[in-house]
């Protein structure tokens, strides 16, 4: 195993990324290291879970051909098209990600922009998940991101638009949440919550 001492000022690769053989969560972010919390709360997991499992269900449902996944999974967001690992400056690990076009899957996660992305928000996480990762999604192109809120009971739903450009955002705070990008997914947010 590997000695991992980071140089948090250093720009760093997905090439990189994969020796560091510890059990410390990152995400990279345009080459710099994010460390993540080690375990998220009871709250975040529930959330977590509850969506898993109604999207999980919804997918089967529909037949779409979409597959979902829950952190820790990487997806590694790449400029240009490059698809070297030496190249790739961004990896991150949502929370949950639905793709739908499986051809960028592989052994080692998600290479691309997923269809949905949801974080769980945790009050440490607010400014990261709504700025930084906001920024960074709309730029890679995920065509829709979703912000829930551990504690406050409600969704946040952002819409990809033709400018390549989010929507304002959307709270849902009681009823069903639908999905603009995943036709005929729609879950009770008494469900969720």
């Amino acid at each position: 195993m590997m000695d991992v001492s980071l140089d948090l000022n250093r720009r760093y690769t997905y090439a990189d990324y994969l020796t560091w053989l510890d059990d410390r969560r990152r995400e990279l972010i345009d080459g710099m290291v994010r460390l993540m919390s080690p375990a998220p709360r009871l709250s975040h997991q529930r959330i977590c879970a509850n969506l898993l499992i109604n999207i999980g269900a919804k997918l089967r449902e529909t037949g779409c051909g979409c597959s979902i996944f829950a952190a820790p999974f990487d997806v590694r967001l790449p400029k240009n098209g490059e698809k070297e690992d030496e190249k790739i400056y961004t990896v991150v690990q949502p929370d949950i990600c639905v793709v739908c076009d499986l051809t960028k899957l592989d052994e080692r996660g998600c290479l691309g922009a997923p269809d949905l992305i949801i974080e769980i928000q945790s009050p440490s996480s607010a400014k990261y998940d709504l700025n930084t990762k906001f920024n960074l999604y709309e730029a890679a192109g995920v065509r829709e991101y979703w912000v829930a809120p551990q504690t406050a009971g409600y969704i946040l739903k952002f819409v990809l638009q033709s400018d390549g450009k989010y929507d304002e955002g959307t709270v849902y705070e009681k009823g069903k949440i639908g999905s603009t990008v995943l036709e005929g997914l729609e879950i009770d947010l008494n469900d969720i919550f």
